[in-house]
């Protein structure tokens, strides 16, 4: 989900949850990412137990039960998301290895030791990537795995206006060998890392919002907040047109020490 200037959190939450509901992905993101991501963790048998952080509706989360053996739990704070996820676990019967919880990322659960695997796709900046990487490693058992995504820089430098939004918007974007750095910091082995393909934004994101804003405005024709949503969601993309070549998504997949 976006998180641009005005951040997502200031809208109203009715808003925000109907708007993302209309799209299979609330992120840049891709079934093929996921399944490259999930390659190169190689610990999960069928008794293995996978949290998804910030789940969504849960496109990502049923590739994941798609390709990996294992129970799996989404997490995320919207009540109506968690409703969609376990509706589409239900579509794709997975309902006995894939559930929806509503619950915060910063205040999970679990047993310390009780995960296999922490899937994350565009969410772990709600918390901060550091304070992300730190909380959730004693949920992990030793060996266990951490994949996610999170925005980062390509370049050394950039453009005023792109880097002035970003810093206002999440000021824990950096570049991937900062990134990486960190990683090891917490305690974390890093195994693999990888820049998600533009489509994952452009064809997988952007593009699906388009239909879902005119529908989105027809029925909120004088809604203040529901334009301005629109309008956040508009220059996020027109922003990323612009300056694809200096930012995005990266996978980071690390092992827990």
């Amino acid at each position: 989900m976006s998180n641009e200037n005005k951040s997502i959190i200031e809208f109203d939450f009715t808003l925000i949850c109907e708007y993302f509901s209309a799209i299979e992905r609330q992120g840049p993101g891709s079934k093929e990412a996921t399944i490259k991501a999930l390659s190169f963790v190689d610990n999960l048998n069928d008794n293995s137990k996978i949290a998804d952080l910030g789940c969504g509706t849960g496109g990502q989360t049923m590739v994941l039960a798609q390709n990996a053996p294992g129970t799996i739990t989404g997490i995320d704070l919207f009540p109506k998301f968690i409703d969609l996820f376990n509706e589409n676990a239900k579509m794709y019967s997975l309902q006995d290895r894939v559930k929806g919880v509503v619950g915060s990322m910063d205040d999970l659960p679990f047993a310390e030791g009780e995960l296999d695997l922490i899937w994350s796709e565009g969410a772990i900046y709600n918390i901060g990537f550091k304070k992300g990487l730190s909380y959730w490693k004693q949920f992990l058992k030793c060996g266990g795995y951490l994949a996610v995504t999170e925005a980062c820089w390509f370049t050394p430098q950039r453009p005023v206006e792109i880097n002035d939004f970003w810093m206002e918007a999440y000021p824990e974007i950096d570049t991937i060998p900062e990134k990486i750095a960190q990683i090891q910091d917490a305690g974390y082995v890093p195994v693999a890392s990888f820049i998600l393909p533009e489509s994952c934004w452009t064809d997988n994101f952007y593009v699906h919002q388009k239909a879902a804003q005119v529908k989105f405005l027809e029925k909120y024709p004088n809604n203040k907040s529901a334009q301005e949503l629109v309008a956040n969601e508009r220059r996020e993309a027109e922003l990323y047109s612009k300056y694809k070549e200096y930012y995005g998504y990266v996978f980071f997949i690390c092992s827990s020490r």
